[in-house]
């Protein structure tokens, strides 16, 4: 309609005129022609600033040169004004860059590595041990105590622990050596699973481990759940009700841990381990132990079968095997299809 009185109005030369014999409102004329004669001129405006499509495909030729494939646009800007060359602004490098959907990461990095999921078994002691370092809090702020704590998966026995003042691969190398000696540990028998610490991961420890006849696992990064063990124990340790909001000295630390792993080793019923303690199972007590409970409920049962609903009670099984990260059992059937 507008189009039509404008067109009115040109052809008897009176605006007024033309909008009241159409009914139009003179104001929104007005305003629609002021409106349509904005875009012509942004129109115009913007044809003559806007890159050529050969501007353009320069502009892109060196956004994607061996040069700077793999920077980003705001360090090619720099580097082209380093050197007195300006093509555009990094807005309009981007908005290029986007047109031709290539806005994504383009430097070239170390990209993480497509880590593999530790599956590691244990049907009896000193075949899997997991380590692992936990900051225990010093008598002041920000000071700390490092327990390095190694324990058997299977029979749940620390096997072998220290508190120090500091983390260091040294220190770790010490501790796993000693205690591979204490336990008998010979050529490929025991594997050593931990988290990706430094220490974890240091040389010392892994020249040490190959010259031990021991293979080292680790976890992936960030992924709590394939230490469990280790992350198990501590939360024990740290849930403690005796155990102290800080530490005095590096004594008081070592005299705490020293009575903590005495009893955990040979007091506490653990419940992966049939309420058994860790030192039942880790030095073949468990068979025994387990019979010798069957005994007692054998004769409480013959005392008063009615208690029991006429059945004896079981005093249960040591588990057969300890997992870190259990296969699904439809992997172990095709593993076991494909062998057969």
């Amino acid at each position: 309609m507008m189009e039509v009185t404008k067109q009115l109005a040109q052809d008897i030369g009176d605006v007024q005129q033309a909008c009241k014999v159409l009914g139009i409102p003179r104001p929104s004329f007005y305003r629609y022609s002021q409106k349509k004669s904005d875009v012509k001129n942004e129109s115009s405006r913007s044809s003559v600033l806007a890159l050529t499509e050969i501007e353009r495909s320069q502009i892109l030729h060196v956004l994607n040169s061996e040069r700077f494939v793999d920077k980003s646009p705001r360090e090619v800007y720099a580097t082209l004004l380093d050197e007195e060359q300006y093509y555009c602004s990094v807005s309009t490098m981007y908005r290029i860059l986007r047109d031709e959907s290539a806005v994504q990461e383009r430097r070239k990095q170390r990209r993480c590595g497509n880590y593999t999921k530790p599956e590691l078994l244990a049907t009896a002691p000193n075949q899997v041990w997991s380590w692992d370092i936990t900051k225990l809090k010093g008598p002041q702020t920000w000071s700390y105590f490092y327990l390095y704590a190694i324990l058997d998966i299977f029979s749940r026995y620390i096997v072998g622990w220290m508190v120090a003042e500091r983390e260091a691969a040294i220190l770790a190398k010490q501790l796993i050596a000693t205690t591979c000696n204490r336990q008998n540990i010979q050529q490929d028998q025991l594997i050593l699973h931990a988290d990706r610490g430094p220490s974890m991961k240091s040389k010392p420890v892994a020249y040490l481990l190959s010259d031990l006849g021991v293979t080292k696992t680790h976890s992936r990064p960030y992924t709590s759940n394939d230490n469990p063990y280790s992350e198990s124990q501590f939360k024990t340790l740290k849930y403690c009700p005796q155990f102290p909001e800080r530490f005095g000295c590096i004594q008081d630390a070592k005299q705490f841990c020293r009575t903590f792993f005495q009893w955990y080793n040979h007091e506490h019923r653990h419940t992966g381990i049939n309420m058994l303690t860790p030192e039942m199972v880790h030095y073949g007590m468990a068979k025994q132990v387990l019979e010798q409970r069957a005994k007692v409920l054998q004769t409480a049962f013959e005392r008063n079968p009615a208690r029991f609903k006429h059945r004896i009670p079981s005093p249960g099984q040591l588990p057969e095997a300890a997992w870190i990260n259990k296969p699904k059992c439809e992997n172990m059937k095709k593993e076991e299809g494909g062998a057969l």
